[in-house]
């Protein structure tokens, strides 16, 4: 690969085979990369710098001229297994040694199934590479021995969404999408089971709703928008003020209350008669309907035994009867 600068933006890359050739069945899922301890090693990467920072030119430019860490050794190194690569695939995952690039572990995931996700994460005190599985269950190997260390059966797609969303992080946990809106957390780890209460978060945190500020009258008459008040605010002393004497005199309506009351009392009688009638119209309308069914039903019989005596005295003289 051509150094950092204007030589990596012009000149190509060069890839060239090695020689060995790994196998595996089915499509690589996941590589990772662990060192000789069996701990997994961070992806290269380049120190963030602002560009606009008042800074020293000499400073900045070193900062920017840093090459990331390479994570593969170079040929002056002695040839003993110092890294190893991780290569999980859709049926099994391999642990192959570097820079001898010999498979130094083997293992056969599902031969039943297939693997939809995969990722080398934390757990405890170690790294493992756990798998989720078409059928359900949820898989951790150990690293970089591939041991099987769970095998549970948790939930079979039945959702293209759940595939498409499932991932694992660090702690024995994962997370996928059961909705577009619902976000579901499970823990296939013991110690985080034991304190998930702790762990709970609260989506809102309740406080106190504040008072509402004191709107003036022009401010509410030409502040627009709909506000919601009650009778006392409007006509009560509070808001209106106290009313004068002379401003309003009762004059009594003729009848009273009584007088009220015997009305209404006369309504609902009205109202109660005009139902009874109109449910007795309803069931002498029944009543004709049927009778005449039953004249339709004895005009047909009459209709029959008339054409059976036509059809018996057809063939018959008049002397016969």
């Amino acid at each position: 690969m051509p150094p950092a600068g204007e030589q990596r933006l012009l000149q190509p890359v060069i890839v060239s085979p090695c020689g060995t050739l790994i196998r595996l069945k089915g499509s690589v899922l996941r590589m990772a990369f662990l060192d000789s301890t069996g701990s997994l090693l961070a992806s290269a990467f380049e120190p963030w710098y602002e560009p606009n920072a008042p800074a020293n030119g000499e400073e900045r430019d070193k900062v920017r001229k840093r090459r990331p860490v390479s994570v593969s050794p170079s040929t002056s190194q002695e040839l003993n297994e110092n890294q190893y690569a991780v290569v999980c695939s859709e049926k099994q995952a391999k642990v192959i040694g570097l820079p001898s690039q010999t498979c130094v572990f083997k293992h056969n995931i599902t031969e039943t199934s297939f693997v939809l996700r995969a990722d080398v994460v934390q757990l405890n005190a170690g790294i493992c590479l756990a798998c989720f599985c078409a059928n359900g269950h949820i898989m951790t190997l150990s690293l970089p021995g591939l041991r099987p260390l769970l095998d549970v059966n948790y939930l079979p797609l039945t959702d293209m969404r759940i595939a498409r969303t499932f991932c694992f992080s660090n702690l024995g946990q994962a997370l996928y999408l059961t909705s577009p809106t619902e976000i579901q957390r499970i823990t296939y780890s013991q110690e985080v089971c034991e304190n998930l209460q702790e762990m709970l978060g609260e989506l809102f945190t309740p406080v106190e709703t504040p008072e509402a500020p004191n709107r003036g009258f022009f401010k509410g008459l030409f502040g627009g928008g709909a506000q919601s008040l009650d009778r006392e605010d409007l006509f009560g002393e509070t808001g209106a003020g106290k009313a004068a004497r002379s401003l309003a005199q009762h004059i009594p309506g003729p009848g009273g209350i009584e007088g009220m009351k015997g009305a209404a009392s006369g309504i609902v009688g009205d109202l109660a008669r005009a139902r009874i009638a109109l449910d007795e119209r309803g069931q002498k309308l029944g009543e004709v309907e049927e009778r005449t069914a039953a004249m339709m039903a004895s005009a047909d019989s009459f209709s029959k035994h008339a054409h059976e005596m036509m059809l018996k005295c057809k063939d018959k003289k008049w002397y016969q009867f």
